[in-house]
């Protein structure tokens, strides 16, 4: 193997198992950086090129030819940063005297606002799946609980019924907490809801299964075969009900994600502790969903501040 694969293969492995980083962000890491390597094997003309041959023209003829190729400004920005993090690690690792790739600015990228969908549709896609089927209550249950608590699609999937944390009152499922393993292999606790905890409570029940004496590691949505569902089935399940209520090219599983936050900011929600619930490491992340309409943030204003009125 030449010297630059193998360099490549021990730093995703080095972001699998050190840095924690989830499958998603490595199997980026990786497809870029395999990208790069295709690169740098026509750009020096020698398939055993060495990370010494990477400086800072090289790093941005390999942008701009990814410009070229036709990728967006967002693929590329990401293309610099995992180059960033690659070199970064060879540096700290003394394979390379000087990192010429932190010497690169990032290109600026357009802000994508997140879609959402609006309240009054809420109901709506809540009462698209059939209520009288396994599968059509499974499906009720997925939809609420994304939107209770704004978990990641990951985390949804990763769901064991050990995680939940349920509050029964005379023996109803009024709500409680859900452990989640969220970016970074890091653990959050998010509260959810009256209406969630019902929902799970049916399905759960549909399955033939008791929540207070389940086995803790049994997979908390699953297919007729009783396995773990995919990311891919949730995802293509949770559009084709969005669809129904919802226009638009960007919508899927992440547009609840999206309207619970949103909907919690336009209730005044603060936006700090949104960011927690949200499992969100910075607080810029969190701001993408200070869109609120302009009446409603009118009428914070006028709540809020002593010379509102």
């Amino acid at each position: 193997m030449a010297e630059a694969n193998t360099h490549i293969v021990d730093f995703t492995a080095y972001a699998e198992k050190e840095k924690g980083y989830s499958t998603h962000t490595v199997k980026s890491y990786t497809n870029d950086l395999n990208r790069f390597n295709q690169f740098m094997v026509s750009y020096t003309n020698d398939p055993d090129w060495t990370p010494v041959d990477i400086d800072r023209q090289t790093i941005r003829h390999f942008l701009g030819s990814e410009f070229e190729t036709g990728f967006g400004s967002r693929t590329v920005a990401r293309r610099l940063a995992t180059l960033k993090s690659f070199c970064k690690y060879l540096h700290t690792n003394g394979v390379l005297e000087v990192n010429h790739a932190a010497e690169i600015k990032t290109p600026k990228t357009p802000k994508k606002l997140p879609v959402f969908i609006r309240e009054q549709a809420i109901a709506e896609l809540m009462n698209c799946p059939p209520k009288d089927t396994l599968i059509g209550i499974r499906d009720r249950a997925i939809l609420e609980l994304f939107y209770s608590t704004g978990m990641r699609l990951s985390e949804l999937v990763n769901l064991n019924l050990g995680d939940f944390k349920p509050v029964y009152n005379n023996n109803v499922h009024e709500g409680g907490l859900v452990k989640v393993l969220g970016k970074g292999n890091r653990e959050r606790i998010i509260p959810y809801g009256e209406k969630a905890g019902k929902m799970i409570e049916g399905y759960a029940k549909k399955r033939g299964i008791n929540l207070k004496t389940s086995d803790p590691n049994e997979p908390c949505f699953v297919n007729s075969k009783r396995k773990r569902l995919s990311i891919r089935t949730i995802q293509r399940r949770v559009t084709k009900y969005i669809k129904l209520v919802a226009e638009g090219s960007s919508i899927g599983p992440h547009t609840l994600r999206h309207s619970f936050a949103t909907h919690m900011l336009e209730r005044g929600a603060d936006i700090r502790a949104l960011k927690d619930l949200l499992g969100h490491s910075s607080l810029s992340s969190t701001q993408l969903y200070t869109h609120i309409q302009p009446e409603k943030m009118k009428e914070i204003y006028k709540q809020a501040h002593p010379h509102g009125e």
